[in-house]
């Protein structure tokens, strides 16, 4: 059976060059012998996370839905943009509202246990993001899931992809096979496992 992997970027802004990496990897990983899948978090917004409003109404319809998929995809690759050397909060409250959810109308979820991450970004800057994704992946750890080593940092976003979509650098678009390689391996290797 295939690995489903689930692709998003932690970006909403027009023209965002982490949505255009989060395309890329799905491109990659449709040849690697895996089943990805790619949303958007804009068609799943969410209020920022306060514990008195989960107390009142529980977790948002959208954290569900998100918590849903996860559970039922066996991977999933964040493509993250930087803020201020960190994660975005678009990013943070996703993961944060998920975090929070143990089961839907279906039954118990499991959104990040057992499951593989990969992390990847895309930034103007010369460290590709590369220091918001320590962040997120010692958050996500923190959460359980198991985060793959490699990871995926585009530099000079804003010359990084050509009008079709692709990689103008060989040294990126080896960076982006390596790391899509390394996460269906690892997905299906666990798969195996449990």
């Amino acid at each position: 059976m295939k690995p489903r992997i689930l692709v998003f970027p932690g970006s909403n802004r027009t023209g965002s060059w982490n949505a255009r990496l989060a395309q890329r990897l799905v491109k990659s990983l449709s040849a690697l012998d895996s089943d990805p899948e790619l949303v958007s978090l804009r068609d799943y917004p969410m209020p920022i996370y306060d514990a008195d409003l989960e107390e009142r109404e529980g977790p948002p319809q959208n954290a569900l839905k998100l918590a849903r998929l996860f559970h039922e995809h066996d991977g999933v690759i964040v493509a993250s943009p930087e803020y201020n050397c960190s994660v975005t909060p678009l990013v943070k409250n996703t993961v944060d509202w998920i975090s929070r959810v143990k089961a839907d109308e279906q039954g118990q979820l499991a959104p990040y246990r057992k499951k593989v991450f990969g992390l990847s970004s895309a930034s103007p800057g010369k460290f590709g993001g590369i220091r918001g994704l320590f962040h997120l992946r010692a958050t996500l750890g923190n959460c359980g899931a198991l985060v793959i080593p490699e990871q995926c940092a585009i530099t000079l976003a804003e010359k990084a992809f050509a009008d079709d979509g692709e990689l103008a650098d060989e040294a990126n678009r080896r960076q982006l096979e390596n790391f899509c390689r390394a996460m269906v391996e690892t997905t299906a290797l666990l798969m195996r496992r449990t």
